[in-house]
């Protein structure tokens, strides 16, 4: 790993993924008068950079273009402020690993204008529905495969050392700890959509606190969701939406009805106590305690929200999306959805 272990390293995964964006016929609005034009910022081509001048110049000048996220970045990400942020320099510098892992980074990305783009996109739509926000800085670094998309002030990272493909030699390397059920997402085409999900999770509809019972927390991932379906291609799969394979979204869809009966026999829905409802919403390779041979899905309540809010939209026309996002009555939103998913066989 990068740096000494002595520097804290936390992993921090999300669920969402995506293809590239298409010119196909679309529902979603006209984005095109919308002035935007996203540039990410190349942090770990500075940092390498600086190798090559002192420690003291090198720190300055990343301060002074980087600021906040510079802080973060060594205070946070891959060091503590049980050192100075020159010390944490020449621990970088002087880690052949570090070296390693910048070469594979720099020949994954030589650019990332493709990314740049769909981007643009993808925050255009953002800005149609709530012209107000502010778009934050894009800045990819790498940090030894702690953080893939850290939000901080006015910044969003893009931790390109998680995004190198499922194949890559580093990943197989740390498979005890980045199983294969996470690190097959770390791939470029799933930078915009984590990018973006994480985001709208944070800047723009952060989970209340209040919201404590199962299907409270299925609709509000629901409605997640379903923002991303509006502001990702329209050919996007939802198995690249959601992270599952195609077989796990099938098994979802052939056992739709057995799992929402699951969740009522069980008497789930209004459970609170969240040592017994997060294996409904957490990552894993599957999901305990539904299905046999662990063939389940992970997440069955983040995939079971997503139908009932896209049942409720259905069933309802009139409700714009922001009144959808501004709406807490969960139980309303599940009564008007009328979601009963009948017996496949």
């Amino acid at each position: 790993m990068i740096l000494n272990s002595k520097f804290s390293q936390s992993y921090l995964f999300f669920l969402c993924a995506v293809l590239f964006f298409s010119c196909s016929d679309s529902k979603k609005p006209d984005v095109s008068n919308i002035k935007l034009d996203i540039k990410i910022e190349r942090f770990d081509k500075d940092l390498y950079q600086g190798k090559a001048k002192s420690i003291e110049l090198t720190d300055s000048l990343l301060h002074q273009k980087y600021g906040a996220f510079y802080e973060d970045f060594i205070f946070k990400m891959v060091g503590n402020d049980s050192y100075t942020s020159q010390e944490v320099l020449q621990g970088l510098y002087n880690d052949k690993a570090y070296t390693d892992l910048n070469h594979e980074v720099d020949s994954v990305f030589p650019n990332l204008t493709q990314v740049e783009n769909e981007l643009t996109q993808s925050f255009k739509y953002i800005k149609y529905y709530y012209p107000k926000v502010q778009i934050p800085r894009f800045i990819g670094f790498l940090s030894g495969f702690s953080y893939q998309t850290p939000i901080g002030d006015n910044y969003v990272g893009i931790g390109l050392d998680m995004f190198l493909g499922k194949d890559s030699k580093f990943y197989g390397a740390l498979v005890n700890s980045i199983p294969l059920y996470l690190s097959r997402k770390f791939t470029p085409a799933y930078i915009v959509p984590r990018v973006s999900e994480y985001y709208i999770r944070e800047n723009l509809f952060k989970e209340r606190d209040e919201d404590r019972s199962l299907l409270a927390k299925m609709i509000y991932n629901g409605k997640i969701l379903y923002f991303m379906d509006q502001i990702m291609p329209d050919n996007m799969p939802d198995s690249v939406k959601i992270g599952y394979t195609d077989k796990q979204l099938d098994w979802c869809k052939a056992f739709e009805a057995e799992i929402w009966g699951f969740y009522l026999e069980s008497n789930l829905l209004y459970e609170t106590d969240y040592p017994k409802i997060q294996v409904y919403l957490s990552e894993g390779p599957f999901t305990p305690g539904l299905g046999e041979n662990r063939q389940s899905p992970p997440k069955l309540g983040v995939w079971t929200g997503w139908q009932i809010v896209r049942k409720y939209m259905e069933e309802n026309p009139e409700v714009t999306l922001q009144q959808l996002m501004a709406d807490t009555d969960t139980q309303k939103l599940l009564t008007k959805s009328k979601y009963k998913p009948k017996l496949m066989r």
